[in-house]
């Protein structure tokens, strides 16, 4: 990963996951599993618990919050410059991290109140990587990056941008296998991390992948979540159950064969389970 740190392949998704308990129930056996990435953002309102959920637990599993990576997200209500420099330390603060998050991102190319054709759009962003650049350079973050970036706006980015991006969070899954964007962001040095790589849960009842998943004895979860990581995919998937949290960490000591992979990338439709960022101008 661009910027210096090791981005790991696997971390836990927060998403619509907000009850402290829960909070701190699955971040207690993601870390007994060995997961060393927690993915929040400012929009899923659980900074705060899971910054708390973090520091009761880290001496539990002889861990210094610091070692746990975490990413976090810029809210598209908050683009522009001024803006970026608040939202970040109040995600700092919300987190109870004294130091550096490890990576943060622009969450939605466009902002929020704004029309998807609206040209603003685009300079607001500017505005906004321009804030992220200076948080690098002050040493307030460790790593900058985007997420539901199209190539038409990764492109855009690069125009302008004095750092590129380190990585890219995208929605990705066999249905949407983002092929395209996978080879730009590897051909500019941009590390690709997916996330719903269960398509919301509409894929774990798909016949093709249940089937493969009897073949392997794994879950079809397991079956998804080794597509991506076998490609050099990073992934994020996201459960409010323990158990399941668990289970998904449990992909690194199988290979799906070419033939396998292959019957996995022919489900690809181009289908978003998530939002389509492709209209934002």
């Amino acid at each position: 990963m661009a910027g210096g740190d090791k981005l790991p392949l696997l971390g836990l998704g927060t998403y619509k996951v907000k009850d402290p308990q829960t909070i701190s129930a699955v971040i207690d056996v993601a870390l007994s599993s060995g997961y060393k990435l927690i993915d929040t953002a400012a929009g899923y309102r659980n900074e705060a618990l899971i910054g708390q959920a973090l520091r009761e637990l880290c001496p539990k599993h002889n861990l210094l919050p610091e070692e746990v990576f975490i990413t976090s997200k810029l809210a598209p209500c908050d683009h522009g410059y001024e803006k970026v420099i608040a939202a970040y330390e109040k995600s700092l603060r919300d987190l109870g991290r004294p130091h550096p998050l490890d990576l943060y991102l622009i969450h939605w190319p466009g902002v929020q109140g704004k029309k998807r054709e609206d040209p603003s759009n685009a300079a607001l962003r500017r505005e906004s990587w321009k804030a992220m650049e200076e948080l690098y350079r002050r040493g307030k973050v460790k790593a900058i990056g985007v997420s539901n970036y199209t190539i038409k706006h990764l492109e855009e980015l690069l125009q302008y941008a004095a750092i590129t991006p380190a990585v890219l969070q995208s929605e990705c899954h066999p249905f949407l296998r983002q092929a395209d964007v996978r080879s730009y962001c590897a051909a500019h040095g941009i590390f690709f991390q997916a996330y719903s790589s269960l398509g919301t849960g509409d894929l774990l009842h798909n016949s093709t992948v249940e089937e493969m998943a009897r073949k392997y004895g794994r879950s079809v979860a397991q079956i998804l979540l080794r597509w991506a990581v076998q490609q050099e995919m990073g992934v994020i998937p996201k459960s409010s159950n323990p158990s399941h949290v668990k289970e998904n960490a449990a992909i690194f000591d199988f290979e799906l064969d070419e033939a396998d992979l292959g019957v996995l990338n022919s489900l690809d439709s181009g289908r978003h389970f998530c939002w389509d960022p492709s209209d934002v101008a």
